[in-house]
């Protein structure tokens, strides 16, 4: 599956978009999941729909139906480079190891600096934290490292209320 993610990834580098995953689905399902920080429209479906349409019939990518979309108001954050294009938006983060008790925290993303010392020489390790209200408006903040993530996305925010009459 590395090499299918980077077949795709490389065969969308010319591309305006991200490749945010891809995954094999039931019945031979081809899920690619693609993002751009504008927003992916249906155009950029079509454009990278028939692109990996021809790439994958010239390496002889076994699928029945490929699907192109985005990610969603609740988009998986996979890497790194997500956490630090994230900072300041809401997300809830699954980590492998419970802190108090608990794994599993949403509130906001943010960057903490920490300076580490490994085998004798000093540098800085990038950290995140999520701040979120523990108890009567008191502040928290978990400390973590991506290696410590099992899982994260965004946690959508949305407003149903529309325009008042």
């Amino acid at each position: 599956m590395a090499d299918l993610f980077t077949l795709t990834q490389q065969s969308l580098a010319s591309m305006d978009v991200e490749l945010v995953d891809v995954e094999r689905g039931a019945l031979g399902l081809l899920r690619v999941t693609i993002d751009r920080p504008e927003g992916v429209r249906v155009e950029d479906c079509e454009q990278v729909s028939r692109q990996l349409s021809r790439v994958f019939e010239v390496e002889s990518i076994d699928y029945r139906r490929l699907e192109v979309g985005s990610p969603g108001v609740d988009r998986p954050l996979k890497t790194e480079a997500d956490f630090e294009r994230f900072l300041g938006e809401r997300v809830e983060v699954k980590l492998r190891q419970a802190v108090e008790g608990q794994k599993v925290f949403l509130g906001v993303l943010v960057a903490v600096e920490a300076a580490t010392e490994a085998a004798g020489s000093v540098g800085v390790v990038k950290h995140f934290g999520i701040e979120f209200e523990a108890k009567k408006g008191e502040v928290q903040r978990v400390t973590f490292v991506f290696s410590d993530v099992e899982r994260g996305k965004l946690e959508p925010v949305l407003d149903f209320k529309g325009k008042k009459r």
